[in-house]
């Protein structure tokens, strides 16, 4: 029983190992090194990768300081622009309330004057007329005439006699 396939043989060993060591060297330069290479190269991509996404997010997340800081700067200028104008719309009322006050002070003491003025015409409009009456009263009373000069002496008198008497205290 004696089998070929199992009997060792010293040849068949070192052609083995042979083949094996040229087939091992031959993997080696050609196979494994660039494989090693692609995997060397996938893997610093890969680190490269992660290290942009890192500092991506780390600009983000400044940018977003950045923005949330600017907007709340654009808040505070908002409200105090807001302010500015209630307060500048508060000074412009009350500045038009004074205006029309004054304006309304003007109108009212023009109308007292305008009121003296038309009240001293009437009275003078009516001394002048009882002196007309008066002196053709008198005139009628004495059938003579009286001279207007006189007249006027004496309707001036009477009216200031009746105005010191009439006049209140």
């Amino acid at each position: 029983m004696n089998n070929p396939l199992v009997q060792p043989d010293p040849g068949l060993y070192i052609w083995t190992i042979v083949t094996f060591l040229v087939l091992v060297a031959l993997l080696a330069k050609f196979a494994w090194r660039p494989l090693l290479e692609a995997l060397e190269a996938r893997q610093e991509s890969i680190r490269k990768s992660l290290d942009d996404a890192r500092q991506a997010k780390q600009e983000l997340e400044r940018l977003h300081a950045e923005s949330a800081q600017i907007l709340a700067t654009a808040r505070a200028e908002a409200e105090t622009i807001m302010s500015r104008t209630r307060a500048d719309a508060d000074r412009f009322r009350e500045e038009l309330k004074q205006k029309a006050r004054a304006e309304a002070g003007g109108i009212v003491r023009n109308a007292e004057q305008q009121i003296q003025l038309e009240t001293s015409r009437a009275l003078q409009q009516i001394r002048q007329e009882a002196v007309d009456i008066s002196v053709a009263i008198a005139s009628k009373l004495l059938q003579r005439n009286v001279s207007k000069e006189d007249n006027e002496r004496l309707i001036e008198e009477t009216f200031a006699q009746l105005e010191t008497t009439h006049r209140p205290s």
